[in-house]
């Protein structure tokens, strides 16, 4: 039985939790959680004890590693995922994680890289709201490829960012274009999967994205398009709900255990 821990109590770290109580994750415990709200550590620690898991409500990411989790789930921010992944790794713990942002930074990057390998221990990066990571990789490895992402939301989920104007609630309008390096920069935690999406091909720095902001738009569109001189390839993925996030480090941990891996 593998030991996993969470950082991170929201929504999508509760869709994991339940894929343990529901017997979808049967080679996996849930053994402490951990997040800097108490109440939402003390919910989801509760929630496992009531389906008589055992499963500890931790309060710093200390106490969390003490428990000597063979993976841990990071699904906070890409700012979290730099404060804890090279104390996680050098714990001899592997990392599945949601806030791929925090590696646009290349030197973050290569530093975890380091890590890891030292250590034998693995960062596993969930798709997410988007896909296609495989076919991305293997035009990448032909050679000669070039690369884009597009997102499109509706101007409500826009409305605490820096991009954010009134007339994005009755017109449609391009909010950014540039680098998915710079994307992270402006929407630290909106557009991860174009980080994601770099990763697996030509690099933060190379991969071009542009957010689209719709009037009355639910939800979120990605698209990644990659291109060399005998592959064109489009992954278009339409979410009406986050949760897909969560199903995607569900998704992660079944590879890791499963013996036909996809």
């Amino acid at each position: 039985m593998k030991k996993i821990a969470i950082v991170g109590c929201g929504r999508l770290a509760e869709i994991v939790a339940d894929a343990i109580i529901n017997g979808i994750l049967p080679e996996y415990d849930l053994t402490g959680v951990y997040s800097r709200s108490a109440a939402k550590v003390n919910y989801l620690a509760n929630k496992m004890q009531q389906h008589n898991r055992t499963c500890k409500a931790c309060y710093s990411l200390d106490e969390l590693l003490s428990l000597k989790p063979d993976y841990l789930v990071e699904t906070a921010s890409p700012m979290a995922m730099k404060e804890l992944a090279i104390k996680t790794l050098e714990n001899g713990t592997s990392i599945i994680t949601l806030s791929i942002g925090a590696f646009a930074d290349t030197e973050f990057h290569n530093e975890v890289k380091r890590v890891a390998k030292q250590n034998n221990t693995r960062i596993y990066i969930a798709s997410g709201a988007t896909g296609g990571f495989d076919v991305l990789r293997t035009a990448t490895l032909m050679g000669n490829a070039s690369a884009r992402f597009f997102n499109e939301k509706g101007p409500a989920a826009l409305r605490r960012s820096v991009v954010y104007q009134p007339t994005l609630e009755t017109e449609k309008t391009i909010v950014f274009s540039g680098t998915a390096r710079e994307a992270i920069e402006v929407f630290p935690t909106g557009l991860n999967v174009s980080v994601a999406a770099s990763l697996a091909s030509v690099g933060p720095e190379k991969m071009h994205v542009t957010m689209q902001s719709t009037p009355g738009f639910t939800g979120d569109t990605q698209r990644v398009e990659i291109k060399n001189d005998k592959v064109h390839a489009v992954v278009d993925v339409y979410s009406a709900t986050p949760e897909i996030a969560g199903w995607s480090v569900v998704s992660t941990l079944l590879n890791i255990v499963s013996p036909i891996v996809f």
